[in-house]
């Protein structure tokens, strides 16, 4: 683990107030976890917007009775094929699919293959959600 240091942050009383109101309701045992994750996330927009290697996960569900939407989206996946390590489908019920791509590569790749798939038509939701590798991802 690396060497820890402490140093102090001066807020208002208001906002320090609602920062525990918040933290208690994420389950933090302690501010000190909830400002490293803060500042954990900020380093990862950077790191996003630096276009470094990520890894995350595009999360999107679909009607599977939409014509030619499988053909579609397996068509973008080869089309990816490079930055996804792995796939999940779920059958949420008759109609409805939800599917999970594992994602690892260029940040500005992997935010084109989430777009390709949100923006297909029968595809009803998506979301992309990213993690830094290495140091960033450590605690």
């Amino acid at each position: 683990m690396a060497e820890i240091v402490r140093f102090g942050v001066s807020l208002e009383k208001t906002l320090l107030k609602q920062f525990d109101q918040r933290i208690e309701e994420q389950g933090y045992t302690n501010r000190s976890e909830a400002i490293r994750d803060l500042i954990r996330q900020e380093l990862l927009k950077k790191e996003w917007a630096e276009d470094h290697e990520v890894a995350g996960s595009i999360t999107y569900t679909y009607d599977h009775h939409q014509r030619d939407l499988l053909n579609r989206i397996i068509d973008v996946q080869h089309d990816f094929q490079d930055v996804i390590t792995s796939t999940q489908h779920i059958h949420l019920d008759h109609d409805n699919c939800l599917e999970i791509i594992a994602v690892k590569g260029s940040s500005t790749i992997i935010s084109n293959l989430s777009n390709a798939l949100k923006a297909l038509k029968g595809v009803k939701h998506g979301s992309l959600s990213i993690s830094g590798i290495g140091w960033i991802a450590q605690r």
